[in-house]
């Protein structure tokens, strides 16, 4: 079994192009279910073993989000080793726990363009940090895209930059006028020769914990009493386009969203703009 989950991490690093923070995912998941298991052969991943760890997952009371890491790890292996003509369950027989739909972490209008605002330009942290929340508004970036990015990154003609994305996809991503004004002010500030966009006190890339922190001190500075995170930020960028009339197949590529129907969360936010066009349109109103 040692010898087939290896092959399955070089198989998920090589021919499935995964990062090699998703791999070391996958390994952690799966360890964790052959620590229970123990199984010795692919024969031995059954059904009622399978079923054994839900249960044993669930009463550890996690969320059935969490749940789900697990049984898709393990999902894959499966299907890594049906393709490899292994003896072993269909990964068809595992079936994921049912989620309820969470509430997206949403501010308003008003809150975002305070939490916007909230760093002051007159130093060169301030600059930094505005720069770093324009540009998470302006792309829709994830947090650890927005870390990854170089001096270099951006094509300040076009204004536009590529990302390698989850599952290494690469995608076109559009950058605002306000928010390379920003950039600009932030690049001209600086000193150094260092080749990241964004760097900490000690010259080092920001990590996504220092953004979070980042964004967290700006919201409570602003006065914002939810919780605010760089992908409340994401996520605004993606209710703004699809509020304005944006199409959802184009957020989705903006997102860099593999299937439409994750993009589809946003859709029931923007339902309340259904009720005025009723009242503008029905004849009897």
């Amino acid at each position: 079994m040692e010898k087939h989950i290896n092959n399955f991490l070089e198989y998920l690093e090589v021919e499935r192009g995964r990062s090699l923070h998703t791999v070391a995912n996958y390994h952690r998941y799966l360890d964790v279910f052959f620590r229970f298991a123990k199984p010795e052969q692919a024969t031995d991943i059954t059904a009622e073993a399978i079923r054994k760890f839900r249960l044993w997952l669930n009463r550890r009371n996690l969320e059935k989000s969490t749940q789900n890491y697990y049984l898709i790890a393990l999902r894959t292996f499966l299907k890594y080793l049906n393709s490899r003509d292994a003896d072993t369950l269909s990964p068809t027989a595992i079936e994921l726990a049912k989620t309820s739909r969470k509430e997206l972490e949403l501010i308003s209008h008003e809150e975002l363009m305070r939490l916007l605002d909230a760093p002051a330009i007159a130093t060169t942290n301030g600059r930094r940090d505005r720069a770093i929340l324009e540009l998470l508004f302006s792309t829709g970036l994830r947090v650890s895209e927005l870390c990854a990015l170089n001096r270099d990154s951006v094509d300040w003609q076009q204004g536009e930059f590529s990302i390698r994305g989850k599952g290494g996809k690469v995608r076109l991503v559009f950058v605002s006028t306000v928010a390379r004004k920003a950039l600009k002010n932030h690049l001209d500030g600086r000193s150094d020769l260092e080749p990241p966009l964004f760097l900490s006190q000690n010259l080092t890339r920001l990590t996504p914990r220092s953004i979070e922190r980042l964004v967290r001190f700006y919201a409570a500075k602003a006065g914002i009493v939810k919780k605010v995170t760089p992908h409340t930020l994401r996520h605004s960028f993606a209710t703004d386009l699809l509020r304005n009339g944006a199409d959802l197949r184009a957020v989705q590529l903006l997102l860099g969203h593999s299937s439409i129907s994750t993009t589809q969360i946003y859709t029931h936010i923007t339902d309340r703009e259904l009720r005025s066009v009723h009242e503008r349109f029905h004849r009897r109103t």
